[in-house]
């Protein structure tokens, strides 16, 4: 259901402003359209009606993860819609969220990765969520709450850190690809040492197995290789009939010219028989009983067996192994040569990390300083009368984010001795050290800044102290607050309320007697009371002076 008119706007803004919001089926808001205005916008309505869709629809418009859960009952599709008026023109941010879970970002109608909407307004718009209490009190949170306000050196001396452990991680990581044992290293080079000179050292080359079965079959067998073939070289020897054949032939031939081819043929058979009884002369002559060339070749396979028990069951299996081990040796000869660089690269990558580590402690030390001091002076405008905020920086074990620890050390008065905020606060004053700690590290230098339902835990003359506090945050730029006090929203410029009716809720302005209504609906839960409404009409009289 589309809003009320919306609320007319003065042009003459600070350098960023929410412009209009136009929201569609997110969650229980079936569609709003809203014209914030300038100075401090309150958003209120009963519990459960869905105040707090207004902030998650800014969030995604600053690139927040998009969840299919968060599509409403009312469509397909969520869709959120924002004109952002900035010094330099208007941007048109607009996020889809389809029923898959997928979502799509557009910037000026050109479609963009949702990160871009982020950079786009990065530093103008800060949102403060009801849960950033839970946020102070782990020291990664507190440590990035330092570093938003480090000063020059400090970002400096950052950024060196930075560096300083990105050089030591890649040494760290290289050594742990070592596998950290040297010992295990220096007795892996030696096997694969031993392995490849062993198999080298034997000179066998691809061929040699099977030139040394046959060579050893023949040395085996030599005497009776010798019998067989001399008794065949006589038996060629004294046969003579081919010569006599071939001659009668050739004398047929004569007779008969068609009798050539024969003639031919008987001559190459003469020839062949010739080249056998050569071949046979050559054989018997080279035949050689050598009994201590035999024991050499067989002491060669007894070589080969065993480096094929020992390496694999062929001898091309051998050789690869070599081969293998062979790298592998030298590989290990570089990782070791490489290890004794490391130690060096080590010692001196932690030296850089612990100097870039003590600078950046120092800066630290002195943005906790400015920190504790601002909030503290908050914090007496929000209530307090002598609070205590220490922002305790100590050296520790260097991580990725530091060589230090921060802690958030809290008391509500100077009498009492601070301890672990998480431990010593109670609900309301860790609202207001959540808001005193965020306006200390600037975030009220953002154009916009929205908080959700940031006064939880208080009430009386404490919700009147916040709500001046925010209406003075709101001078000169637009602050929107979700909020439950009427002390609070009685302070506001522009006041909307989040109606529901079942599964929808519907965005409207209040003003003059509506105003009024809802303010003492907040004090008592009843609009409609007499009593109520002069103490709602007091409350707003008291948020106009």
């Amino acid at each position: 259901m589309a809003s009320d008119s919306p609320i007319p706007c003065s042009t003459n803004w600070a350098s960023t402003v929410i412009d209009e919001l136009r929201v569609v089926n997110l969650g229980v808001i079936e569609e709003a359209i809203v014209e914030p205005g300038p100075g401090l916008v309150v958003v209120t309505g009963e519990t459960g009606a869905g105040k707090t869709m207004l902030l998650g629809a800014l969030r995604l418009l600053l690139g927040a993860s998009a969840r299919a859960d968060l599509i409403g009952p009312h469509g397909e599709e969520t869709q959120v819609e924002g004109r952002f008026m900035t010094g330099v023109g208007e941007t048109i941010a607009v996020r889809r969220i389809t029923a898959t879970g997928r979502s799509r970002a557009y910037l000026d109608g050109s479609m963009v990765p949702a990160k871009e909407l982020a950079g786009r307004l990065e530093g103008s718009v800060e949102i403060v969520g009801q849960h950033d209490h839970l946020l102070i009190t782990k020291p990664a949170a507190i440590r990035g709450l330092l570093d938003s306000v480090l000063d020059t050196e400090g970002q400096e001396a950052g950024r060196h850190f930075d560096l300083a452990w990105a050089g030591f991680a890649e040494v760290a990581a290289a050594q742990e690809e070592l596998g950290g044992d040297r010992r295990a290293l220096e007795r892996e080079l030696e096997l694969a040492t031993h392995q490849a000179v062993e198999i080298d050292a034997a000179g066998f080359a691809e061929d040699a197995e099977e030139q040394l079965t046959t060579r050893a079959t023949r040395l085996r067998h030599a005497e009776e290789l010798q019998v067989e073939l001399a008794a065949a070289q006589e038996a060629v020897e004294s046969a003579e009939g081919i010569d006599e054949a071939l001659g009668r032939i050739r004398r047929a031939q004569g007779l008969d010219p068609t009798l050539e081819a024969l003639a031919e043929e008987a001559t190459g058979v003469q020839i062949q028989v010739t080249e056998l009884r050569a071949s046979l002369r050559q054989t018997v002559e080279g035949l050689i009983h050598d009994p201590g060339e035999l024991e050499e070749v067989e002491a060669r396979i007894a070589v080969l067996n065993d480096l094929k028990r020992k390496y694999g069951s062929t001898l091309a299996e051998v050789l690869e192994f070599g081969t293998t081990a062979s790298s592998r040796a030298a590989a290990i000869a570089n990782l070791l040569e490489r290890a004794d660089r490391l130690e060096e690269d080590r010692a001196a990558a932690e030296a850089a990390v612990e100097g870039a580590g003590e600078r950046l402690r120092a800066a630290r030390l002195r943005a906790a300083k400015q920190i504790s001091e601002a909030a503290v002076g908050h914090l007496r405008q929000l209530g307090f009368s002598s609070p205590v905020v220490e922002l305790a920086v100590a050296p520790a074990q260097a991580s990725a984010g530091g060589a230090d620890t921060v802690d958030l050390l809290f008391s509500s008065d100077a009498a009492i001795t601070p301890g672990p905020a998480s431990r010593v606060a109670s609900g309301g004053e860790l609202s207001r050290l959540v808001l005193s700690l965020r306006l200390a590290a600037g975030v009220g230098d953002a154009a916009v800044v929205a908080f959700d339902e940031i006064d939880a835990g208080i009430g009386g003359a404490t919700a009147l102290a916040m709500g001046e506090k925010l209406k003075g945050l709101a001078e000169g730029r637009q602050v929107l607050c979700v909020t439950h006090l009427p002390q609070v929203a009685a302070y506001a410029t522009t006041h909307l309320v989040v109606d529901r009716a079942g599964a929808s809720a519907r965005v409207r302005p209040v003003v003059g007697e509506d105003r009024v209504a809802e303010i003492a609906r907040m004090l008592s839960g009843l609009p409609d009371s007499e009593r109520g409404q002069e103490h709602a009409a007091e409350l707003l009289a008291l948020g106009a002076e």
